[in-house]
């Protein structure tokens, strides 16, 4: 069984039992979150596809850690203008690791 699920404005084929790295979600390590824009399942009954969501479906997922990517440099500059800038950026993240995938 396995799912296609939107979060962070990026899409994820999900299985039960797979770890994942999503864009920053609220909650504490050991939590349970529910991704609830199910995109797509596929299960015991077939393919069931949403237009754009499957209805009352849902994965369930468990926090494993929270943190931060590596730091990724940005720099700006204009020739001949002495203009320079350096930035940097390091983006937040949660791993979770799917539990369930549940439709009615």
């Amino acid at each position: 069984m396995y799912a296609i699920v939107e979060t962070g404005g990026k899409q994820y084929r999900v299985q039960p039992g797979e770890v994942l790295r999503v864009e920053k979600l609220p909650g504490e390590v050991g939590g349970i979150v529910e991704l609830n824009q199910v995109r797509l399942v596929h299960g015991d009954a077939g393919l069931m596809v949403g237009r754009p969501l499957v209805e009352r479906a849902r994965v369930t997922a468990e926090i494993v850690s929270q943190g931060r990517t590596r730091s990724l440099m940005i720099f700006k500059k204009k020739r001949r203008k002495n203009y320079r800038r350096t930035k940097g950026h390091r983006q937040g993240f949660t791993q979770v690791r799917i539990t369930g995938i549940e439709t009615a």
